[in-house]
Protein backbone atom coordinates (compact mmCIF):
# COMPACT_ATOMS: atom_id res chain seq x y z
CA UNK A 1 0.00 0.00 0.00
CA UNK A 2 2.06 2.90 -1.25
CA UNK A 3 0.34 6.26 0.66
CA UNK A 4 1.33 7.77 -2.60
CA UNK A 5 -1.11 6.23 -4.95
CA UNK A 6 -3.66 6.27 -2.02
CA UNK A 7 -3.33 9.86 -1.26
CA UNK A 8 -3.47 10.20 -5.44
CA UNK A 9 -7.07 8.16 -5.32
CA UNK A 10 -8.43 10.29 -2.61
CA UNK A 11 -7.59 13.37 -4.93
CA UNK A 12 -10.76 13.25 -6.39
CA UNK A 13 -14.62 14.54 -4.96
CA UNK A 14 -16.45 11.13 -6.27
CA UNK A 15 -13.90 8.72 -5.21
CA UNK A 16 -13.70 10.19 -1.71
CA UNK A 17 -17.07 10.21 -1.74
CA UNK A 18 -17.63 6.63 -2.77
CA UNK A 19 -15.02 5.73 0.32
CA UNK A 20 -17.32 8.07 2.34
CA UNK A 21 -20.76 6.60 1.11
CA UNK A 22 -18.99 2.48 1.87
CA UNK A 23 -18.75 3.48 5.67
CA UNK A 24 -22.21 3.30 5.81
CA UNK A 25 -23.48 1.74 2.92
CA UNK A 26 -26.99 1.04 4.78
CA UNK A 27 -27.35 4.98 4.83
CA UNK A 28 -26.60 5.66 1.57
CA UNK A 29 -27.60 2.50 -1.23
CA UNK A 30 -30.80 0.58 -1.27
CA UNK A 31 -30.24 -2.75 0.17
CA UNK A 32 -27.68 -5.22 -1.10
CA UNK A 33 -26.40 -8.48 -1.35
CA UNK A 34 -28.98 -9.86 -3.77
CA UNK A 35 -26.39 -11.97 -5.33
CA UNK A 36 -24.44 -12.80 -2.41
CA UNK A 37 -25.29 -16.97 -2.10
CA UNK A 38 -26.43 -17.12 1.27
CA UNK A 39 -23.72 -17.95 3.91
CA UNK A 40 -20.97 -15.83 1.90
CA UNK A 41 -19.90 -13.00 4.19
CA UNK A 42 -19.01 -9.96 2.40
CA UNK A 43 -21.51 -7.80 4.54
CA UNK A 44 -21.39 -3.93 4.11
CA UNK A 45 -20.67 -4.65 0.24
CA UNK A 46 -22.58 -2.69 -2.45
CA UNK A 47 -22.50 -3.77 -6.13
CA UNK A 48 -21.38 -1.77 -8.71
CA UNK A 49 -24.23 -0.56 -10.56
CA UNK A 50 -25.92 0.84 -7.71
CA UNK A 51 -22.87 3.18 -7.03
CA UNK A 52 -23.04 4.14 -10.83
CA UNK A 53 -27.27 5.35 -9.97
CA UNK A 54 -25.70 7.27 -6.96
CA UNK A 55 -23.40 9.43 -8.58
CA UNK A 56 -24.89 9.41 -12.00
CA UNK A 57 -21.75 8.57 -13.53
CA UNK A 58 -20.68 5.54 -15.75
CA UNK A 59 -19.69 2.52 -15.25
CA UNK A 60 -17.23 2.35 -17.07
CA UNK A 61 -15.77 5.78 -15.35
CA UNK A 62 -16.94 4.31 -12.03
CA UNK A 63 -14.94 1.12 -12.63
CA UNK A 64 -12.04 2.84 -12.87
CA UNK A 65 -12.02 4.73 -9.88
CA UNK A 66 -12.81 1.83 -7.85
CA UNK A 67 -10.37 -0.03 -9.48
CA UNK A 68 -7.89 2.62 -7.91
CA UNK A 69 -9.34 2.68 -4.84
CA UNK A 70 -8.67 -0.85 -4.75
CA UNK A 71 -5.25 -0.92 -6.04
CA UNK A 72 -4.09 1.51 -3.18
CA UNK A 73 -6.03 -0.56 -0.45
CA UNK A 74 -8.74 0.95 0.15
CA UNK A 75 -11.34 -1.16 -1.33
CA UNK A 76 -11.68 -4.99 -1.60
CA UNK A 77 -13.97 -6.79 -4.17
CA UNK A 78 -15.66 -9.97 -4.50
CA UNK A 79 -17.56 -11.18 -7.90
CA UNK A 80 -20.42 -12.78 -7.62
CA UNK A 81 -21.58 -14.26 -10.98
CA UNK A 82 -21.88 -11.27 -13.23
CA UNK A 83 -21.72 -8.89 -10.51
CA UNK A 84 -19.43 -7.64 -8.01
CA UNK A 85 -19.29 -6.04 -4.76
CA UNK A 86 -17.13 -3.29 -3.41
CA UNK A 87 -16.69 -2.63 0.67
CA UNK A 88 -14.07 -0.93 2.82
CA UNK A 89 -10.68 -2.28 3.32
CA UNK A 90 -11.09 -1.29 7.47
CA UNK A 91 -7.38 -2.39 8.25
CA UNK A 92 -5.90 -0.51 5.49
CA UNK A 93 -8.28 1.94 6.84
CA UNK A 94 -7.46 2.16 9.93
CA UNK A 95 -3.38 2.17 9.28
CA UNK A 96 -3.60 5.23 6.63
CA UNK A 97 -5.41 7.39 9.67
CA UNK A 98 -2.55 5.82 12.15
CA UNK A 99 -0.22 7.22 9.29
CA UNK A 100 -1.86 10.65 9.18
CA UNK A 101 -2.06 11.04 13.29
CA UNK A 102 1.83 9.76 13.85
CA UNK A 103 3.16 11.40 10.42
CA UNK A 104 1.74 14.82 9.32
Amino acid sequence: MSKLDIFKALSNETRLSILKWLKEPEKYFLPQGLHIPDGDDFSNSVCVGSICEKTNISQSTISHYLDMLQRAGLLESRRFGKWTYYRRNEKNIQELAEFIRSEL
